[in-house]
Protein backbone atom coordinates (compact mmCIF):
# COMPACT_ATOMS: atom_id res chain seq x y z
CA UNK A 1 0.00 0.00 0.00
CA UNK A 2 1.63 3.07 -1.19
CA UNK A 3 2.41 5.57 2.27
CA UNK A 4 0.14 8.48 1.31
CA UNK A 5 -3.06 6.32 1.04
CA UNK A 6 -1.84 4.78 4.33
CA UNK A 7 -2.03 8.14 5.87
CA UNK A 8 -5.37 8.82 4.51
CA UNK A 9 -6.41 5.60 6.00
CA UNK A 10 -4.44 6.44 9.22
CA UNK A 11 -6.18 9.35 9.32
CA UNK A 12 -10.10 8.41 8.77
CA UNK A 13 -9.65 5.09 10.73
CA UNK A 14 -10.34 6.81 14.15
CA UNK A 15 -13.53 8.42 12.78
CA UNK A 16 -14.77 5.57 11.23
CA UNK A 17 -14.62 3.75 14.10
CA UNK A 18 -16.43 6.99 15.64
CA UNK A 19 -19.07 6.53 13.69
CA UNK A 20 -19.40 3.09 13.81
CA UNK A 21 -19.90 2.85 17.22
CA UNK A 22 -22.56 5.82 17.09
CA UNK A 23 -24.55 4.25 14.56
CA UNK A 24 -24.35 1.20 17.05
CA UNK A 25 -25.42 2.59 19.87
CA UNK A 26 -28.29 4.25 17.74
CA UNK A 27 -29.19 0.88 16.53
CA UNK A 28 -29.40 -0.35 20.14
CA UNK A 29 -31.25 2.88 21.90
CA UNK A 30 -33.95 2.30 18.42
CA UNK A 31 -34.32 -1.71 19.78
CA UNK A 32 -34.34 -0.82 23.47
CA UNK A 33 -37.29 1.61 22.84
CA UNK A 34 -39.40 -0.54 20.81
CA UNK A 35 -38.78 -3.42 22.63
CA UNK A 36 -40.47 -1.16 25.78
CA UNK A 37 -43.06 0.22 24.05
CA UNK A 38 -43.78 -3.84 23.70
CA UNK A 39 -42.93 -4.88 26.80
CA UNK A 40 -45.67 -6.29 29.28
CA UNK A 41 -45.70 -3.60 31.33
CA UNK A 42 -46.28 -1.01 28.13
CA UNK A 43 -48.98 -3.49 27.33
CA UNK A 44 -50.32 -3.68 30.77
CA UNK A 45 -50.49 0.42 31.10
CA UNK A 46 -52.00 0.56 27.81
CA UNK A 47 -54.86 -1.61 29.14
CA UNK A 48 -55.06 0.15 32.08
CA UNK A 49 -55.84 3.53 29.58
CA UNK A 50 -58.44 1.25 27.52
CA UNK A 51 -59.98 0.38 30.57
CA UNK A 52 -60.36 3.72 31.83
CA UNK A 53 -61.38 4.73 28.42
CA UNK A 54 -64.14 2.31 28.28
CA UNK A 55 -65.37 3.69 31.48
CA UNK A 56 -65.45 6.85 30.21
CA UNK A 57 -67.39 5.38 27.40
CA UNK A 58 -69.95 4.38 29.87
CA UNK A 59 -70.81 7.69 31.38
CA UNK A 60 -70.58 9.03 28.10
CA UNK A 61 -73.66 6.67 27.40
CA UNK A 62 -75.19 7.07 30.17
CA UNK A 63 -75.35 10.86 30.21
CA UNK A 64 -76.86 10.99 26.89
CA UNK A 65 -79.61 9.11 28.56
CA UNK A 66 -79.79 11.19 30.95
CA UNK A 67 -79.99 14.36 29.05
CA UNK A 68 -82.93 12.05 27.23
CA UNK A 69 -84.67 11.68 30.17
CA UNK A 70 -84.73 15.63 30.75
CA UNK A 71 -85.71 16.64 27.42
CA UNK A 72 -88.47 13.97 28.24
CA UNK A 73 -89.46 15.70 31.39
CA UNK A 74 -90.36 19.21 29.34
CA UNK A 75 -91.69 17.65 26.23
CA UNK A 76 -88.79 18.51 24.04
CA UNK A 77 -88.52 15.10 22.82
CA UNK A 78 -92.08 14.67 22.05
CA UNK A 79 -93.64 17.86 20.33
CA UNK A 80 -92.26 20.37 22.83
CA UNK A 81 -90.68 23.87 22.35
CA UNK A 82 -87.74 23.49 23.95
CA UNK A 83 -84.36 25.55 22.34
CA UNK A 84 -83.10 23.07 19.15
CA UNK A 85 -79.58 23.88 20.61
CA UNK A 86 -80.42 21.07 23.39
CA UNK A 87 -81.48 18.54 20.42
CA UNK A 88 -78.21 19.55 18.37
CA UNK A 89 -76.02 18.82 21.43
CA UNK A 90 -77.94 15.76 22.25
CA UNK A 91 -77.69 14.30 18.83
CA UNK A 92 -73.61 15.49 18.47
CA UNK A 93 -73.42 13.35 22.21
CA UNK A 94 -75.12 10.20 20.21
CA UNK A 95 -72.42 10.85 17.11
CA UNK A 96 -69.56 11.02 19.42
CA UNK A 97 -70.89 8.00 21.46
CA UNK A 98 -71.03 5.83 18.45
CA UNK A 99 -68.02 6.61 16.59
CA UNK A 100 -66.10 6.21 20.11
CA UNK A 101 -67.53 2.80 20.80
CA UNK A 102 -66.23 1.78 17.40
CA UNK A 103 -63.02 2.72 18.12
CA UNK A 104 -63.05 1.25 21.12
CA UNK A 105 -64.05 -1.93 19.90
CA UNK A 106 -61.43 -1.79 17.44
CA UNK A 107 -58.72 -2.07 20.40
CA UNK A 108 -59.45 -5.03 21.19
CA UNK A 109 -57.66 -6.32 18.68
CA UNK A 110 -54.42 -8.92 19.39
CA UNK A 111 -51.85 -6.92 16.49
CA UNK A 112 -52.15 -3.66 17.99
CA UNK A 113 -49.20 -2.07 19.76
CA UNK A 114 -49.56 -0.48 23.16
CA UNK A 115 -48.85 2.87 21.99
CA UNK A 116 -51.91 2.56 19.35
CA UNK A 117 -53.85 1.76 22.01
CA UNK A 118 -52.45 4.55 24.01
CA UNK A 119 -53.07 6.94 21.36
CA UNK A 120 -56.38 5.75 21.21
CA UNK A 121 -57.59 5.54 24.40
CA UNK A 122 -56.43 9.15 25.15
CA UNK A 123 -58.67 10.31 22.16
CA UNK A 124 -61.53 8.66 23.10
CA UNK A 125 -61.23 9.73 26.39
CA UNK A 126 -60.33 13.38 25.08
CA UNK A 127 -63.51 12.96 22.94
CA UNK A 128 -65.71 11.71 25.79
CA UNK A 129 -64.64 14.07 27.89
CA UNK A 130 -65.69 17.03 25.05
CA UNK A 131 -69.15 15.77 24.76
CA UNK A 132 -69.48 15.44 28.58
CA UNK A 133 -68.96 18.86 28.72
CA UNK A 134 -71.20 20.04 25.61
CA UNK A 135 -73.70 17.75 27.67
CA UNK A 136 -73.59 19.76 30.91
CA UNK A 137 -73.64 22.79 29.38
CA UNK A 138 -77.12 21.56 27.47
CA UNK A 139 -78.22 20.83 30.66
CA UNK A 140 -78.12 24.02 32.23
CA UNK A 141 -79.37 25.45 29.47
CA UNK A 142 -82.38 23.41 29.79
CA UNK A 143 -83.26 23.97 32.87
CA UNK A 144 -83.33 26.98 32.88
CA UNK A 145 -85.44 26.50 30.25
CA UNK A 146 -87.72 24.58 31.99
CA UNK A 147 -87.80 26.90 34.80
CA UNK A 148 -89.10 29.80 32.31
CA UNK A 149 -91.24 28.12 30.26
CA UNK A 150 -92.56 24.91 31.65
CA UNK A 151 -94.57 24.58 34.66
CA UNK A 152 -94.74 21.16 37.34
CA UNK A 153 -98.51 20.84 36.10
CA UNK A 154 -97.78 20.84 32.51
CA UNK A 155 -94.85 18.35 33.63
CA UNK A 156 -97.01 16.12 35.65
CA UNK A 157 -99.74 16.51 32.95
CA UNK A 158 -97.83 15.44 30.06
CA UNK A 159 -96.30 12.42 31.58
CA UNK A 160 -99.64 11.11 32.25
CA UNK A 161 -100.76 11.34 29.22
CA UNK A 162 -97.69 9.45 27.88
CA UNK A 163 -98.34 6.89 30.70
CA UNK A 164 -101.65 6.66 29.17
CA UNK A 165 -101.07 6.45 25.47
CA UNK A 166 -97.98 3.93 26.59
CA UNK A 167 -101.00 1.53 28.42
CA UNK A 168 -103.32 1.44 25.46
CA UNK A 169 -100.08 0.85 22.75
CA UNK A 170 -99.06 -2.09 25.26
CA UNK A 171 -102.46 -3.44 25.84
CA UNK A 172 -102.60 -6.85 27.46
CA UNK A 173 -99.15 -8.25 27.72
CA UNK A 174 -100.45 -11.71 29.14
CA UNK A 175 -102.46 -12.01 26.27
CA UNK A 176 -99.70 -12.21 24.37
CA UNK A 177 -97.29 -14.41 26.59
CA UNK A 178 -100.66 -16.49 26.30
CA UNK A 179 -100.77 -17.33 22.77
CA UNK A 180 -96.70 -18.04 22.80
CA UNK A 181 -97.16 -20.32 25.92
CA UNK A 182 -100.30 -22.15 24.00
CA UNK A 183 -98.26 -22.91 20.90
CA UNK A 184 -94.37 -22.89 21.59
CA UNK A 185 -92.00 -24.53 24.48
CA UNK A 186 -91.35 -22.31 27.72
CA UNK A 187 -87.36 -21.35 26.21
CA UNK A 188 -89.33 -19.85 23.14
CA UNK A 189 -91.33 -17.56 25.74
CA UNK A 190 -89.54 -16.96 28.38
CA UNK A 191 -87.99 -13.96 27.84
CA UNK A 192 -91.64 -12.27 26.34
CA UNK A 193 -93.00 -13.52 29.74
CA UNK A 194 -90.18 -11.59 32.04
CA UNK A 195 -90.12 -8.41 29.42
CA UNK A 196 -94.08 -8.37 30.02
CA UNK A 197 -93.65 -8.69 33.76
CA UNK A 198 -91.20 -6.04 33.86
CA UNK A 199 -93.41 -3.76 31.54
CA UNK A 200 -96.56 -3.98 34.24
CA UNK A 201 -93.97 -3.24 37.02
CA UNK A 202 -92.68 -0.15 35.59
CA UNK A 203 -96.03 0.86 34.65
CA UNK A 204 -96.87 0.40 38.05
CA UNK A 205 -94.39 2.58 39.52
CA UNK A 206 -94.39 5.65 37.19
CA UNK A 207 -97.93 5.61 37.77
CA UNK A 208 -97.51 5.69 41.83
CA UNK A 209 -94.66 8.69 41.34
CA UNK A 210 -96.90 10.53 38.77
CA UNK A 211 -99.83 10.30 41.88
CA UNK A 212 -97.35 11.67 44.37
CA UNK A 213 -96.52 14.23 41.82
CA UNK A 214 -99.92 15.22 41.65
CA UNK A 215 -100.97 15.50 44.96
CA UNK A 216 -98.02 18.03 45.78
CA UNK A 217 -98.72 20.23 43.12
CA UNK A 218 -100.98 21.96 45.40
CA UNK A 219 -98.10 22.26 47.89
CA UNK A 220 -95.94 25.03 47.09
CA UNK A 221 -93.23 24.24 49.54
CA UNK A 222 -92.87 20.64 48.22
CA UNK A 223 -90.96 19.78 44.75
CA UNK A 224 -92.41 16.98 42.33
CA UNK A 225 -89.02 17.27 40.48
CA UNK A 226 -88.08 13.84 42.28
CA UNK A 227 -91.42 11.95 41.67
CA UNK A 228 -91.28 13.35 37.79
CA UNK A 229 -88.10 11.71 37.20
CA UNK A 230 -88.76 8.71 39.37
CA UNK A 231 -92.20 8.47 36.57
CA UNK A 232 -90.31 9.23 33.79
CA UNK A 233 -87.06 6.37 34.37
CA UNK A 234 -90.24 3.87 34.80
CA UNK A 235 -92.17 5.07 31.91
CA UNK A 236 -89.08 4.68 29.56
CA UNK A 237 -88.38 1.41 31.10
CA UNK A 238 -91.91 0.17 30.65
CA UNK A 239 -91.17 1.50 26.80
CA UNK A 240 -88.36 -0.42 26.80
CA UNK A 241 -89.77 -3.81 28.29
CA UNK A 242 -92.97 -3.47 25.54
CA UNK A 243 -90.10 -2.84 22.75
CA UNK A 244 -88.57 -6.31 23.97
CA UNK A 245 -92.41 -8.44 24.28
CA UNK A 246 -93.46 -7.57 21.07
CA UNK A 247 -89.97 -7.95 19.00
CA UNK A 248 -90.14 -11.42 20.80
CA UNK A 249 -93.42 -12.12 19.88
CA UNK A 250 -93.10 -10.98 16.42
CA UNK A 251 -90.10 -12.66 15.88
CA UNK A 252 -91.18 -16.02 17.53
CA UNK A 253 -94.66 -16.13 14.84
CA UNK A 254 -92.06 -15.21 12.02
CA UNK A 255 -90.21 -18.32 13.05
CA UNK A 256 -93.14 -20.09 13.68
CA UNK A 257 -93.90 -19.92 10.00
CA UNK A 258 -90.85 -20.12 8.46
CA UNK A 259 -89.09 -23.00 10.45
CA UNK A 260 -89.93 -26.19 7.76
CA UNK A 261 -88.76 -24.05 4.87
CA UNK A 262 -85.55 -23.21 6.49
CA UNK A 263 -85.19 -27.28 7.15
CA UNK A 264 -85.91 -27.83 3.69
CA UNK A 265 -83.37 -25.37 2.17
CA UNK A 266 -80.79 -26.59 5.09
CA UNK A 267 -81.33 -30.48 3.15
CA UNK A 268 -81.27 -28.55 -0.41
CA UNK A 269 -77.50 -27.27 0.32
CA UNK A 270 -77.02 -30.50 1.91
CA UNK A 271 -77.86 -32.31 -1.45
CA UNK A 272 -75.96 -29.75 -3.38
CA UNK A 273 -72.80 -30.28 -1.21
CA UNK A 274 -72.99 -34.03 -2.23
CA UNK A 275 -72.91 -33.37 -5.51
CA UNK A 276 -69.69 -30.79 -5.13
CA UNK A 277 -68.17 -33.54 -3.20
CA UNK A 278 -68.53 -36.06 -5.86
CA UNK A 279 -65.94 -33.86 -7.59
CA UNK A 280 -63.56 -33.39 -5.54
CA UNK A 281 -60.06 -35.73 -5.08
CA UNK A 282 -60.48 -38.57 -2.45
CA UNK A 283 -59.26 -36.65 0.30
CA UNK A 284 -60.98 -33.84 0.09
CA UNK A 285 -63.93 -35.54 -0.61
CA UNK A 286 -63.82 -37.94 2.75
CA UNK A 287 -63.16 -34.76 4.84
CA UNK A 288 -66.21 -33.09 3.17
CA UNK A 289 -68.17 -35.96 3.84
CA UNK A 290 -67.26 -36.52 7.43
CA UNK A 291 -69.11 -32.43 7.21
CA UNK A 292 -72.10 -32.99 5.15
CA UNK A 293 -72.72 -36.26 7.03
CA UNK A 294 -72.55 -34.21 10.63
CA UNK A 295 -74.65 -31.57 9.40
CA UNK A 296 -77.23 -33.75 8.09
CA UNK A 297 -78.03 -35.66 10.94
CA UNK A 298 -78.04 -31.90 12.94
CA UNK A 299 -80.60 -30.71 10.79
CA UNK A 300 -82.28 -34.75 10.93
CA UNK A 301 -82.23 -33.98 14.96
CA UNK A 302 -84.14 -30.25 14.96
CA UNK A 303 -87.21 -32.28 13.12
CA UNK A 304 -89.25 -33.57 15.85
CA UNK A 305 -88.95 -30.27 18.06
CA UNK A 306 -88.93 -28.03 14.70
CA UNK A 307 -92.77 -26.88 15.49
CA UNK A 308 -92.38 -25.88 19.50
CA UNK A 309 -89.35 -24.18 19.37
CA UNK A 310 -89.00 -22.43 15.97
CA UNK A 311 -86.27 -19.49 16.90
CA UNK A 312 -83.93 -21.87 18.38
CA UNK A 313 -84.59 -24.55 15.28
CA UNK A 314 -83.79 -21.39 13.01
CA UNK A 315 -80.92 -20.55 14.54
CA UNK A 316 -79.78 -23.81 14.81
CA UNK A 317 -80.26 -24.12 11.11
CA UNK A 318 -78.04 -21.27 10.06
CA UNK A 319 -74.74 -22.53 12.56
CA UNK A 320 -75.47 -25.75 10.79
CA UNK A 321 -75.50 -23.85 7.38
CA UNK A 322 -72.32 -21.83 8.54
CA UNK A 323 -70.32 -24.99 8.99
CA UNK A 324 -71.38 -26.76 5.40
CA UNK A 325 -70.36 -23.52 4.05
CA UNK A 326 -66.47 -23.48 6.12
CA UNK A 327 -66.54 -27.31 5.04
CA UNK A 328 -67.24 -26.54 1.44
CA UNK A 329 -64.49 -23.50 1.38
CA UNK A 330 -63.23 -22.61 -2.52
CA UNK A 331 -65.13 -26.00 -3.94
CA UNK A 332 -67.82 -24.50 -5.26
CA UNK A 333 -68.51 -22.11 -8.24
CA UNK A 334 -69.36 -18.55 -7.90
CA UNK A 335 -72.69 -19.46 -9.20
CA UNK A 336 -73.24 -22.10 -6.74
CA UNK A 337 -71.94 -19.72 -3.22
CA UNK A 338 -74.36 -17.16 -4.82
CA UNK A 339 -77.09 -19.70 -4.43
CA UNK A 340 -76.28 -20.75 -0.93
CA UNK A 341 -76.01 -17.42 0.12
CA UNK A 342 -79.47 -16.85 -1.31
CA UNK A 343 -81.49 -19.79 0.79
CA UNK A 344 -79.03 -19.23 4.07
CA UNK A 345 -79.97 -15.69 4.17
CA UNK A 346 -83.28 -14.75 5.30
CA UNK A 347 -82.83 -17.83 8.21
CA UNK A 348 -79.42 -16.03 9.36
CA UNK A 349 -80.84 -12.57 9.42
CA UNK A 350 -83.58 -13.76 11.69
CA UNK A 351 -80.84 -15.38 14.05
CA UNK A 352 -79.20 -12.17 13.74
CA UNK A 353 -82.24 -10.15 14.55
CA UNK A 354 -83.06 -12.57 17.54
CA UNK A 355 -79.50 -12.32 18.66
CA UNK A 356 -79.29 -8.06 18.70
CA UNK A 357 -82.87 -8.07 20.63
CA UNK A 358 -81.32 -10.61 23.22
CA UNK A 359 -78.39 -8.89 23.36
CA UNK A 360 -80.42 -5.37 24.02
CA UNK A 361 -82.35 -6.86 26.69
CA UNK A 362 -79.24 -8.19 28.79
CA UNK A 363 -77.60 -4.54 28.67
CA UNK A 364 -81.12 -2.82 29.55
CA UNK A 365 -81.26 -4.87 32.46
CA UNK A 366 -77.32 -4.50 33.56
CA UNK A 367 -74.97 -1.99 34.03
CA UNK A 368 -72.92 -3.45 31.17
CA UNK A 369 -69.61 -2.36 30.58
CA UNK A 370 -68.05 -0.60 27.32
CA UNK A 371 -67.03 -3.96 25.60
CA UNK A 372 -70.67 -5.06 25.31
CA UNK A 373 -71.84 -1.83 24.50
CA UNK A 374 -69.42 -1.68 21.76
CA UNK A 375 -70.00 -4.96 20.59
CA UNK A 376 -73.91 -4.87 20.43
CA UNK A 377 -73.36 -1.43 18.70
CA UNK A 378 -71.60 -3.11 16.03
CA UNK A 379 -74.03 -5.87 15.95
CA UNK A 380 -76.69 -3.19 15.13
CA UNK A 381 -74.34 -1.84 12.68
CA UNK A 382 -73.66 -5.14 11.30
CA UNK A 383 -77.39 -6.40 11.05
CA UNK A 384 -78.09 -3.02 9.04
CA UNK A 385 -75.17 -3.56 6.61
CA UNK A 386 -76.70 -7.07 5.87
CA UNK A 387 -80.12 -5.80 5.27
CA UNK A 388 -79.14 -3.30 3.16
CA UNK A 389 -76.38 -4.78 1.19
CA UNK A 390 -77.62 -6.37 -2.46
CA UNK A 391 -75.15 -9.02 -2.80
CA UNK A 392 -76.24 -12.07 -1.19
CA UNK A 393 -73.01 -12.94 0.06
CA UNK A 394 -71.49 -9.80 1.22
CA UNK A 395 -75.09 -10.02 3.21
CA UNK A 396 -74.87 -13.16 4.51
CA UNK A 397 -71.26 -12.18 5.50
CA UNK A 398 -72.56 -8.97 7.70
CA UNK A 399 -75.40 -11.12 9.13
CA UNK A 400 -73.16 -13.66 10.37
CA UNK A 401 -71.05 -11.10 12.04
CA UNK A 402 -73.85 -9.70 13.55
CA UNK A 403 -74.67 -13.05 15.03
CA UNK A 404 -71.47 -13.15 16.60
CA UNK A 405 -70.69 -9.64 17.79
CA UNK A 406 -74.46 -10.03 19.07
CA UNK A 407 -73.93 -13.17 21.03
CA UNK A 408 -70.59 -11.72 22.53
CA UNK A 409 -72.44 -8.74 23.89
CA UNK A 410 -75.64 -10.63 25.83
CA UNK A 411 -72.72 -13.37 27.79
CA UNK A 412 -70.62 -9.81 28.77
CA UNK A 413 -74.02 -8.70 29.59
CA UNK A 414 -74.93 -11.75 31.44
CA UNK A 415 -71.33 -11.47 33.30
CA UNK A 416 -71.56 -8.22 34.50
CA UNK A 417 -75.04 -9.24 35.84
CA UNK A 418 -73.79 -12.14 37.50
CA UNK A 419 -71.18 -9.75 39.49
CA UNK A 420 -68.03 -10.69 37.50
CA UNK A 421 -67.21 -7.13 35.51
Amino acid sequence: MPDDVREIVDALLPSVVVFGIAALGVVIVVWALRRARRSPRARAAAEALRTQAGADLVRLDEAVDELDLELGLSGALYGGTAPTSLRRARLTAQHVRDDAFAEYAALSQADLRPDEIRRASQRIQRRSGEALGRIEAARAEHAEWVRQNVSAADQVRAARERLTTLRATIGDPAALVAELSRRFDESEWRAAAEAAREASAAAHRADEALTAAEQGLGDPTVSVLADLAAAERAIRAAEAEARILEESHRLTLQAASAVRGELEAARSAVRQAVTTRDALEPADAERLGAEIRAVQDGIDALDATAERTPTATVDRVARLRDRLDLALGDARTAQQRLRSARTALPGTLASARGAVARGEAAIAHTRAGADARARLLRAQRELAEARQAQDPVTALDAARRALRDAEDAAALADHARLGGR
